[in-house]
């Protein structure tokens, strides 16, 4: 069964400050930081939600969306 998530990718978003706090978390020097993100929660291995926020695992990353506006609000690495 497909992740309710997945099903809203196109609608997936972020603000000035979530695009300094993505590179900045992440390392990553991708121009669209929200198509980095679609493109590692497509290869997603985990996609939890908890409460108001999506939490989604993926090639060693953590993304956090709010699951009502569907605003990336971060991005990190994952030490689990």
């Amino acid at each position: 069964m497909m992740n309710e998530l997945m099903t809203k990718l196109d609608r997936l978003h972020t603000t000035e400050l979530g695009i300094v706090r993505i590179k900045r978390n992440t390392g990553t020097d991708a121009e669209d930081v929200v198509a980095w993100c679609i493109d590692l929660i497509k290869r997603s291995l985990e996609i939890v939600r908890r409460g108001k926020n999506w939490y989604v695992h993926a090639d060693g990353f953590v993304i956090t969306i709010n699951a009502f506006s569907l605003t990336v609000i971060t991005a990190h690495r994952d030490e689990r």
